[in-house]
């Protein structure tokens, strides 16, 4: 495969804006979200325990916790760019492969490389668009970037439906996996390389936050890891629970992707009105809001609530929080944002697995949603503390 379409310098806004669009939705959209309304599906087909779905998750956010770790390590762009593209391919093969095979330990081999491969979308892709936007002097927001989240969503939701009836899911992630390449090829082609750092654009960054400012911002940021992992595992499985929802699940998954894809524009409005860090204290509320409607009433109009607020809030806290840390760090964004990843992806090794053996001892997820919901009103106290200079407006 060629490396590029066109010269770095011959780039379009949109094309790459593109590019980090279709590398979510490879990595994320695919190669990781689509287990979750597979899940169900995958429960019958191989007999799979709500525990056992937890482990699965967490190994695949163990692999996203090893790539977040490579990332905040490597301190070069041009590396960076390069663990991008091997990301891409890795997106591609776990997800084929998922369908190849019923072993519990190469499932549990393949989530792994396949949460490896997130950070390609989540993190690489995000710094290296973020990193193309300074250095082309356009506005540095990730809200249209981070489109591809809910977009991600959108297409496995509608791929897992569309086959459901039609294929088991061993037969689903095949037809997932070359629906993948599709996105490769734009996600690889794109992405121009990163240019390197002049001295005087380096003399010109900003002085680094306070250490309390990191600190607190971390330990928030781990809150949003808990709730995030509990509701994006476990949704659609909570819902198909219930009668109204039973048979539904992967409309409930696209009802999700739909929110997303137009939030994290109205969120970059709302912190350009009220700053970022007084956005994200909101984002943060209305998620923990997304817990408790189904804790409050297992009807319809609760599911479809809880599936609109989550939906809505997910990928602007991503969003908000990663561009609050690139506006900081604008030099090389990709590692400040893996530094801070790193305990929103040990919030995603813990969780899964504490919520699943609490599904399993209980018989249902409420346990669950409910410590989802204390740990999101920790961190709108967490963020409440931040010091006053971190509540920028985003410009």
């Amino acid at each position: 495969m060629s490396t590029s379409l066109a010269p770095s310098t011959a780039r379009k806004p949109w094309q790459v804006i593109a590019a980090g669009i279709c590398a979510l939705v490879l990595t994320v959209g695919l190669a990781r979200f689509a287990y979750s309304p597979l899940l169900p599906l995958m429960r019958v087909d191989a007999g799979l325990s709500a525990a056992q779905g937890g482990w699965l998750a967490t190994f695949n956010y163990l692999g996203y916790l090893l790539g977040t770790l490579l990332a905040a390590r490597v301190g070069d762009m041009q590396e960076k760019f390069r663990f991008y593209r091997i990301g891409l391919v890795l997106a591609v093969a776990a997800t084929t492969l998922m369908g190849t095979t019923t072993q519990p330990w190469l499932w549990s081999l393949l989530r792994f490389v396949a949460g490896l491969s997130s950070t390609a979308g989540l993190l690489l892709a995000s710094g290296l668009v973020l990193n193309w936007l300074l250095g082309n002097r356009q506005r540095p927001r990730l809200g249209l970037h981070f489109a591809g989240l809910g977009l991600g969503i959108v297409v496995s939701g509608l791929a897992t439906g569309l086959l459901a009836g039609h294929a088991d899911s061993s037969a689903q992630w095949r037809w997932l996996g070359l629906l993948g390449l599709l996105f490769l090829v734009p996600a690889w082609c794109w992405m121009p390389a990163p240019t390197p750092t002049s001295a005087a654009q380096a003399a010109q960054a900003p002085p680094p936050p306070s250490r309390r400012w990191r600190q607190l911002l971390v330990a928030a940021y781990f809150c949003a890891g808990v709730g995030f992992v509990v509701s994006a595992t476990f949704i659609v499985a909570i819902l198909e629970q219930t009668p109204a929802f039973r048979g539904h699940g992967s409309a409930v998954w696209v009802l999700v992707g739909l929110a997303a894809v137009p939030s994290t524009f109205a969120w970059d409005r709302i912190a350009a009105r009220i700053g970022l860090i007084r956005a994200l204290m909101l984002a943060f509320a209305l998620q923990a809001a997304s817990f408790v409607l189904p804790l409050l009433d297992t009807g319809l109009a609760a599911g479809l609530g809880s599936a609109l607020l989550f939906g809505l809030t997910f990928a602007g806290i991503v969003s908000l929080t990663l561009t609050v840390v690139g506006r900081h760090y604008p030099h090389n964004p990709a590692k400040a944002m893996a530094n801070l990843t790193l305990s929103y992806g040990v919030a995603q090794i813990l969780a899964p697995a504490l919520a699943g053996t609490l599904a399993r001892s209980s018989g249902s997820y409420q346990a669950s949603l409910l410590l989802a919901a204390i740990f999101m009103a920790v961190g709108i106290v967490l963020l409440a503390a931040m010091p006053g200079d971190a509540h920028d407006h985003a410009r």
